[in-house]
């Protein structure tokens, strides 16, 4: 099992969950974040005046998976979320050791 782990502009939120639900992938946990990478710092004008925008909002995106959908599931957020500009984000692959269902006690992959 691999948790992807993916940080993407807000707006962009609708075309990756539809993404990933083409590809069968349904569970989904959605976090707002802020933060910055390695790109420079964004200027943005309100109320006719320019401002920095040091930690821009983003939203924290994390899948469990079987690892045989993991590729599957990268490309769909790929795909979806990339606008071309600096700040797109990034996706994480991690392993998960083990997944336990409260309701049954199941483990692994059929806790899925």
């Amino acid at each position: 099992m691999r948790r992807i782990v993916a940080y993407i502009r807000p707006h962009k939120l609708e075309e990756v969950k539809t993404a990933l639900a083409e590809r069968g992938v349904t569970g989904i946990t959605v976090t707002e974040a802020r933060g910055c990478g390695s790109s420079e710092e964004q200027s943005d004008w309100f109320l006719g005046k320019e401002y920095v925008v040091s930690l821009p909002p983003r939203l924290k995106l994390e899948v469990v998976l079987k690892t045989g959908a993991v590729e599957d599931a990268i490309q769909a957020i790929l795909q979806s979320a990339r606008t071309g500009r600096a700040g797109d984000g990034k996706i994480f692959v991690l392993p998960e050791l083990d997944v336990i269902r409260i309701r049954t006690g199941e483990r692994g992959e059929a806790a899925l």
